[in-house]
């Protein structure tokens, strides 16, 4: 079973040696929030390119064809 965003930021987070309060003060969210939305795996795209960029990482998006393995 895939990670979640969610699972995978939470990841990233600990590599960093990142806390979620000083983690959701720099990208302008209470670190409450930050956690719902973790929790929940509710993120918009550009949101998720602001959380990738926070955390010096290229966050990527690609819709790929299963029966040809084209992405678009």
């Amino acid at each position: 079973m895939p990670l979640t965003f969610g699972e995978k930021i939470k990841i990233i987070m600990g590599r960093r040696r990142i806390t979620i309060s000083d983690f959701a003060k720099k990208i302008g969210q209470s670190p409450q929030n930050m956690s719902n939305k973790m929790n929940r795996d509710n993120f918009s795209e550009k949101e998720l390119k602001e959380i990738a960029t926070a955390l010096d990482c290229t966050f990527e998006t690609v819709f790929k064809m299963n029966d040809t393995g084209e992405e678009i």
